[in-house]
């Protein structure tokens, strides 16, 4: 029973996009492991750019330096 948890940033993810990832991913399980897809779960966390960091920085910070580039 493959527990999947895929975690994004929460920069407006689609629903439609919610639903390829899922199905993809159950997928993978199905064609590499042999897996029962309706025994694999998928869950997607979406994470506040406040909430992850790369190195020293937050993604917030990140993506806000790189449109002053711009």
């Amino acid at each position: 029973m493959p527990y999947i948890n895929v975690k994004v940033t929460d920069e407006q993810v689609t629903s439609q996009q919610k639903h390829k990832i899922i199905n993809a991913m159950t997928q993978v399980m199905v064609d590499v492991l042999g897996k029962d897809p309706a025994t694999t779960f998928v869950v997607i966390d979406e994470i506040n750019t406040d909430n992850w960091g790369i190195g020293f920085d937050q993604v917030s910070q990140l993506r806000e330096q790189k449109l002053a580039l711009k």
